[in-house]
């Protein structure tokens, strides 16, 4: 005799919030104890080489309206275009910031990035990679930040050279210059930042 076979059905997805605050920056979060302070608030000490840059933005969804709770996260080389494998005490190579849950702001402290070698030999230019997750985001978004100083190295960038439609290079570009910046995040809408499939 053939049993009755029920189907299963998939499982809800999961989003990363609101509890990704509360495990990756639980001091922001008003929880003492775990970490004397959250991880990746410091990439750089006074022994870092390098120009000293600040970086701050918002998120902001599909209908404009700020991500109060998006987390970021960056990974960069240091002033000689060179990731590191761990981190040290003079550069870490990676930041965390959550957004402030009142302005959205998010900032990090860090160098400005030197050219990175392409996998041909060409160079690309300065940037910045983020990771960014907030509640309804079932997986953390992957792009980059190029800056608006260096009109030059962007030109020859063989990753922004790769963008179809020329006129969405823009979402990648921070504005500023002399070292600090600003550049916000659209995570869908007219102004929809590229983000990469990684």
């Amino acid at each position: 005799m053939t049993g009755v076979l029920y189907p299963l059905k998939e499982s809800p997805s999961q989003t990363a919030g609101p509890y990704v605050h509360i495990g990756l920056t639980p001091n922001f979060c008003g929880i003492e104890g775990v970490y004397e302070t959250d991880l990746g608030t410091a990439m750089v000490s006074d022994k870092t080489k390098g120009e000293r840059i600040t970086l701050e933005g918002r998120v902001f969804d599909g209908g404009g309206n700020l991500v109060k709770d998006a987390l970021v996260e960056i990974w960069q080389a240091d002033a000689d275009g060179i990731y590191h494998a761990k981190a040290t005490p003079e550069f870490s190579g990676w930041g965390r910031a959550p957004a402030d849950a009142e302005t959205g702001l998010f900032r990090f402290d860090t160098v400005k990035p030197g050219r990175v070698p392409f996998p041909d030999s060409r160079l690309q230019a300065p940037h910045l990679n983020l990771w960014i997750v907030a509640r309804g985001i079932n997986l953390g978004l992957n792009t980059r930040i190029y800056f608006e100083d260096e009109a030059e190295a962007n030109t020859a960038d063989p990753v922004l050279a790769r963008i179809e439609h020329r006129d969405r290079v823009a979402t990648l570009i921070a504005k500023g210059g002399g070292g600090r910046y600003s550049h916000d995040i659209y995570l869908q809408g007219a102004q929809e930042t590229i983000f990469f499939d990684i």
